[in-house]
């Protein structure tokens, strides 16, 4: 496989394998592969949210009602650290 990447990204790279001594492509395929790792994780937190909300394990709440229910908690830290 060849990958291209946009200068500043390339320069960023050799920069990356120069300072830790390790091969460009061993970097880039640990990025990738990292990358991958990460979003499959969100992806089952996310399906997992789901199928939370559709079996009716946890309810939902309006923006406006996390806004304050987040508010709230945030003056009560404030309030318990003053």
């Amino acid at each position: 496989m060849e990958l291209t990447l946009e200068p500043v990204l390339a320069a960023k790279v050799e920069q990356w394998s120069t300072d830790t001594g390790r091969p460009v492509g061993e970097l880039v395929e640990d990025a990738i592969a990292g990358y991958f790792n990460e979003i499959e994780g969100l992806r089952n937190m996310l399906d997992s949210r789901y199928d939370d909300i559709a079996s009716g394990k946890v309810q939902l709440v309006d923006g406006a009602e996390a806004c304050r229910l987040l508010k709230e908690r945030a003056a009560a830290r404030q309030r318990s650290i003053a």
